[in-house]
């Protein structure tokens, strides 16, 4: 992933929390326009330690806001809580499938 990739979905989880720039920005303990900055002149990133209260404040996890397809995680996250229950010939039976 990339540094606008990184930025974008800050914008993305932060749209969807319904957090303004600001409100951002003080929920994570930075100067108010702190989050304007990063999304609308793109030229530095976060430390990891501002990342993670970022993502934290925006509702998700680490493991939601770096996954490849942020538009599927859920059901794919679903899918995957459901194949864990299954007995391995199951599993194995699906593999074959696919």
């Amino acid at each position: 992933m990339n540094k606008s990739e990184i930025i974008e979905r800050i914008s993305y989880f932060r749209n969807r929390a319904k957090l303004s720039q600001k409100a951002l920005s003080i929920d994570i303990n930075m100067n108010i326009g702190y989050i304007n900055r990063l999304e609308s002149k793109k030229d530095f990133l976060p430390s990891l330690e501002v990342l993670l209260k970022i993502i934290e404040a925006c509702g998700c996890t680490e493991e939601e806001f770096f996954y490849n397809d942020i538009q599927s995680y859920a059901s794919d996250k679903q899918i995957i809580s459901k194949l864990k229950l299954l007995p391995q010939e199951k599993k194995d039976a699906l593999l074959v499938l696919l």
